[in-house]
């Protein structure tokens, strides 16, 4: 006979009391059943009508606020995941909840919780630039007023507020991306759901963007990142899933799995000449020249806290190369 135990459990808002308790692992179970996360499936498949096994019972996480990067290969299934999450799709089994609530018996109530910016440009390219954020609006119940002044904001945030009167056709490539940011965001979702979200666009856009875009995150936005710039994803991103063939083989937080992996030398153009020793923590660097700075990253650094402690010491990067990241290294062994 398994021996009973008395256990006490602490929330941050109520205190539950159980007595006779006959599993170890109740207090972990009973936690990760009551917090709330911001997105998470059970068991979710997907088999297409001509038998593709797209999704094999995926298990994804993830907590509200995170900066989530879901990453795999072509036909790994992360725009099938991307669009059962966002309601596009209907699962073949499995279920998905988002925040606390879920899909199949609250889809109203999901939806508006949810916005997606997919890889494609979907919108009708003879509409005109802001007529495509209000019209949006209006599918979230958003009325027209409201929906005008928010397409304003966004439409200016994302610096297309003078092309508001042309058809989308007539933007560039670029210009599409931030228009389908814009309307991604318009009812202001909970969730926001990028689908290689910078293909095609330029640095400048691109780093603008996710600034704009870690704003967003730092005042609560959870948002899930899918994209072929692991570098993206290892700056950005606080915790990471991998897909490969319809199936979970990797979900971690980012530092620990980058910890598992050797060192990685970036190498780094300066606008500033370089001038002195650079130390960084738990890195070695050595200058190159007066304007190229290589750095070995040690376990467990990121870009991020190279880029940032450079920035301290009054560094500006102009371009940053490696001949395969960190990330990369370990994204390969994990789906080849």
């Amino acid at each position: 006979m398994r021996k009973a135990v008395n256990v006490k459990i602490y929330l941050k808002r109520k205190t539950l009391i159980c007595y006779y308790c006959y599993h170890d692992s109740f207090i972990n179970t009973y936690i990760k059943d009551n917090m709330t996360l911001a997105l998470s499936t059970d068991y979710l498949a997907k088999t297409y009508s001509n038998n593709l096994e797209a999704l094999k019972g995926i298990n994804l996480s993830v907590e509200q606020g995170d900066f989530f990067a879901l990453l795999g290969s072509n036909g790994a299934g992360k725009t099938t995941a991307i669009g059962i999450i966002s309601g596009l799709l209907k699962s073949t089994s499995g279920e998905v909840e988002i925040n606390g609530l879920n899909q199949k018996n609250h889809s109203n109530e999901v939806k508006k919780m949810v916005g997606l910016m997919p890889q494609e440009f979907n919108f009708n390219p003879h509409e005109p630039n802001i007529e495509i954020l209000i019209n949006q609006a209006g599918y979230f119940g958003i009325p027209r007023k409201e929906a005008k002044i928010q397409a304003e904001v966004l439409l200016k945030k994302m610096e297309l507020w003078d092309r508001r009167f042309d058809v989308a056709q007539s933007l560039s490539g670029g210009m599409k991306r931030r228009l389908m940011l814009a309307r991604a965001l318009i009812h202001k979702p909970k969730i926001l759901i990028l689908d290689e979200p910078t293909a095609g666009v330029d640095v400048e856009i691109r780093q603008s963007m996710w600034k704009y875009l870690t704003q967003l995150n730092n005042e609560g936005m959870t948002i899930i990142l899918t994209t072929h710039y692991l570098e993206e994803a290892e700056s950005l991103c606080r915790n990471i899933a991998i897909l490969n063939n319809g199936e979970i083989v990797e979900q971690s937080n980012m530092k620990k799995l980058l910890a598992r992996a050797k060192r990685q030398v970036i190498i780094i153009d300066t606008i500033e000449k370089i001038s002195g020793q650079i130390e960084i923590s738990d890195c070695d660097c050595e200058v190159i020249d007066e304007n190229t700075l290589q750095v070995s990253q040690g376990e467990g650094v990121s870009i991020s806290d190279v880029v940032g402690s450079l920035s301290e010491q009054n560094i500006q990067i102009s371009h940053l190369r490696s001949s395969q990241n960190r990330l990369e290294a370990l994204f390969l062994s994990l789906t080849t």
